[in-house]
């Protein structure tokens, strides 16, 4: 951590501020034995590169994650970011943008949300992008506010039972204050973990305002996506896809080829790192024909009065920039760093580096599988899948428990989740795995198998 210097004065100012008389009051509730065994002893005038050795060692005794093995995802997400990526959104002129209210002076910011509203269109095979959102769960409830917009008539807003938990919570939440709406759940088949598409037929009717589905889903599934979208525009809805792992849409076919009428997804694959659950940056893709109904903002390419290509904020339907009542959402910025770094990123990739790595990543998650498999231990569903896959377990908890032991972050256990799923655990494999952990990973949960 950097040093920054607090005088007296600073950090009494700052205790009268949240009520406290000492420091010690911020961590009263601490055990005592805790708080005495825990303090650091460091006598006065020693130097700084004294203090930071010491303190070094200190904290070299504490398990960070990189000394795991982590078979961590669930909607997050380690992948490889190249120094490329972090060196070009540590330059100042990014790394303080802001809204980029004044085009003229603002071209490089503008520059680089266009690209990025390039490359999730062509990603999504969609025909317009907004200039990011703040992430994926957001985007999907923001899709589902936009659809209703589209057709204000319509009550049911279908949410797939194996979209993300994240995701189906934060839609809830947005609707919650609007009247009128009926959300339901459609149940995931028990053998495949695909979405059940004969109960999405029985609700598929002339009030069916839209159904979210993930691709890949939360059970690591790669739906039927076009079958989806085909139900649900029968019933005349609207087919929203939700993608949590980007680096999948490097290999499937793409949202807008299966006949989704608006794509949204996380993009904290494309060059952001695990940092304490964010900050990430959702994207959102549409049709042209629904330009009009799209949150946030999005930037054009158009000429100077000299010819020049120059770039400018074409549609701000934000309520910062026109009346409440016909704002199409309170969203107040883009994550513009996190795109910048996703843009970066995908540039770096290229499209044929971008199915190269998700090819990678298939064919590890399935080398895992087979070698859980030969132990025993088999997957919960048929359905295929990409980088992730839920095992069946008898004690999930005890598993990971074991696996621990091993220096081995084994997946997450669904129960918390989905009652329904007390025997599953969610094993996520990317390019950051090898071959040799698989086995290890087997060891540890046949243990308690």
């Amino acid at each position: 951590m950097r040093f920054m210097p607090q005088t007296e004065s600073d950090v009494a100012a700052m205790l009268e501020t949240i009520g406290a008389k000492h420091l010690d009051d911020l961590i009263a509730h601490v055990p005592a034995n805790l708080r005495a065994s825990a303090t650091i002893k460091l006598e006065r005038g020693r130097s700084e590169a004294d203090v930071v050795r010491e303190i070094s060692a200190l904290a070299a005794r504490n398990t960070g994650a990189s000394g795991f093995v982590s078979f961590l995802g669930a909607g997050y997400y380690r992948h490889y970011v190249p120094a490329a990526v972090r060196a070009v959104i540590a330059r100042a002129e990014f790394a303080t943008s802001y809204t980029p209210y004044q085009a003229e002076a603002s071209q490089g910011t503008t520059q680089a949300i266009f690209e990025f509203q390039t490359l999730i269109t062509q990603l999504t095979a969609m025909e317009v992008a907004n200039a990011s959102m703040y992430d994926g769960a957001s985007a999907a409830a923001e899709a589902v506010l936009m659809a209703r917009r589209l057709m204000p008539k319509r009550p049911v807003v279908a949410l797939s039972r194996a979209l993300w938990p994240e995701y189906r919570a934060t839609i809830r939440t947005y609707l919650s204050a609007l009247d009128g709406l009926d959300i339901v759940e459609v149940p995931f088949d028990d053998a495949t973990g695909a979405t059940d598409l004969s109960a999405l037929d029985r609700i598929a009717n002339d009030r069916l305002l839209c159904m979210v589905t993930g691709y890949p889903n939360a059970l690591g599934i790669i739906e039927p996506l076009g079958a989806i979208a085909q139900m649900t525009h029968r019933a005349g809805g609207l087919a929203i896809s939700a993608t949590a792992e980007g680096i999948a849409l490097g290999l499937l076919r793409a949202p807008g080829e299966l006949g989704v009428d608006i794509a949204v997804g996380e993009g904290q694959s494309f060059g952001l790192p695990l940092q304490f659950g964010g900050p990430g940056v959702g994207f959102m893709a549409a049709r042209l024909t629904h330009l009009r109904q799209m949150p946030g903002r999005l930037v054009g390419q158009t000429r100077d009065r000299d010819g020049r290509r120059a770039f400018c904020l074409t549609l701000n339907t934000r309520e910062q920039h026109i009346r409440r009542e016909r704002a199409t959402s309170n969203i107040c910025t883009n994550h513009s760093l996190c795109a910048l770094a996703a843009t970066v990123y995908l540039s770096l990739m290229g499209r044929a580096g971008l199915r190269e790595l998700a090819e990678r990543n298939v064919e590890l998650a399935h080398q895992a599988a087979a070698v859980l498999e030969a132990a025993g231990i088999r997957r919960r569903f048929s359905g295929p899948f990409f980088n992730e896959f839920t095992l069946k377990l008898a004690n999930p908890s005890a598993a990971l428990e074991a696996a621990q032991r091993r220096q081995i972050l084994a997946g997450v256990a669904l129960g918390n989740d989905y009652s329904e799923l007390s025997d599953a655990l969610l094993v996520s494999v990317t390019e950051m795995n090898r071959g040799d952990e698989f086995s290890r990973l087997a060891a540890a949960i046949a243990e308690v198998r």
